[in-house]
């Protein structure tokens, strides 16, 4: 059998993305997932050797542009403050451009679309992706107050992650544009945050 065409393995990967938001990672089969691609169940073993495999491809894929438009949209604001609250919304703006991509990652749990099947080198790939998140956030709190520190990340993973999820998920439940007044509340609480130093390590 011929190696799948890139635009073949595209199609593939957007179509597993939509299924998982549709039905949950559970409610993708082979079967099903060849028939919405229009491909012959042989081409997923062929071109990821396995569902799981796939299934992991489509996590990376959609993690890996939400990550390169966060750390895009950080760098461009002149101001630390500013550079937060942008990367807290980018979960808003990546919808605006990929909206199954951006209900993947805040509506289903990584866990469950990765498993034992999911090949040596994509768990590296997984891993260095939460590495550069890391390295964001540690990026970000020097910016602000100089620190690196790990009581530092933490204030800005819950500016950065745990509001947004919080804020957000309803509307990318429902399927639904992200309300302009859930990201101006997102960016007033960021700057409110923000106005207290993170605690000092004892």
């Amino acid at each position: 059998m011929a190696r799948p065409r890139v635009h073949d393995l595209d199609r593939l990967l957007d179509a597993a993305e939509h299924l998982v938001v549709e039905r949950g990672a559970q409610g993708v089969t082979v079967r099903s997932l060849a028939a919405a691609a229009g491909v012959p169940n042989g081409t997923i073993y062929h071109a990821f050797g396995s569902l799981g495999a796939l299934l992991a491809r489509v996590w990376l894929r959609a993690a890996s542009e939400f990550l390169d438009l966060q750390t895009e949209l950080a760098d461009r604001a002149g101001d630390p403050a500013e550079a937060v609250a942008a990367a807290a919304d980018a979960p808003a703006a990546f919808a605006d451009r990929r909206p199954d991509a951006a209900r993947l990652l805040i509506t289903v749990k990584k866990e469950h679309l990765l498993g034992p099947q999911v090949p040596e080198d994509l768990a590296g790939d997984l891993l260095a992706l939460d590495k550069r998140l890391v390295t964001l956030l540690v990026r970000l709190a020097e910016r602000l107050w100089d620190r690196r520190d790990a009581p530092a990340v933490e204030v800005l993973t819950t500016c950065v992650v745990d509001l947004p999820t919080a804020l957000f998920r309803r509307a990318f439940t429902a399927g639904e544009p992200i309300p302009e007044d859930s990201r101006v509340r997102l960016a007033a609480a960021v700057h409110a945050i923000l106005l207290l130093p993170p605690p000092r390590k004892d």
